[in-house]
């Protein structure tokens, strides 16, 4: 196994832990912004792969531990995706932000509709029912790891992170 590999396996592991502990146990109804801040954050320096995986493992975790439905992976996944994949095409903070955004705050609580219907019996109501729940706990989180992100980058310490990531 490669050593960057290994480098981006831990450090997903470590920031899905950070995601689990800080959405458990700074809780705010029917929000996760804790979450969608580790998404950012896994965009910028580990990617759309290992974001995704980071996310999931974070979903997962809240779901089997603290007894999460399934909104906990569903609106994680998608937001990460979309972030990593759009700070790597474009480079520049603003798009993992944006991504997130995008992604969780529409993209997942349209995807989450159908799957709160079958599982968990939801009424028939709109496809954009979880809408405005997802978008400003993904905007507020997103945020929050943009102010991290931007402050590591004043300080020239993002880039130097990245490498050593990467190397």
């Amino acid at each position: 196994m490669k050593k960057s590999n290994f480098k981006k396996q831990v450090f997903t592991a470590i920031l899905a832990s950070m995601g689990y502990v800080l959405s458990t146990f700074i809780y705010l109804p029917r929000m996760a912004p804790f979450q969608h801040f580790i998404n950012v954050i896994a965009a910028v320096f580990l990617g759309p792969f290992w974001g995704f995986a980071c996310a999931l493992m974070t979903g997962l975790m809240r779901m089997i531990l603290n007894g999460s439905s399934i909104l906990a992976v569903i609106g994680a996944v998608v937001g990460a995706f979309l972030s990593g994949l759009l700070y790597k095409k474009f480079q520049k903070l603003i798009w993992a932000v944006i991504g997130e955004v995008i992604g969780t705050g529409i993209l997942s609580a349209i995807i989450a509709y159908p799957f709160m219907r079958t599982f968990y019996g939801l009424p028939a109501t709109s496809v954009f029912t979880y809408v405005p729940f997802f978008v400003p706990s993904s905007l507020m989180g997103a945020v929050l790891g943009y102010i991290l992100l931007k402050t590591l980058d004043k300080s020239k310490l993002l880039n130097q992170l990245k490498s050593f990531l990467d190397n």
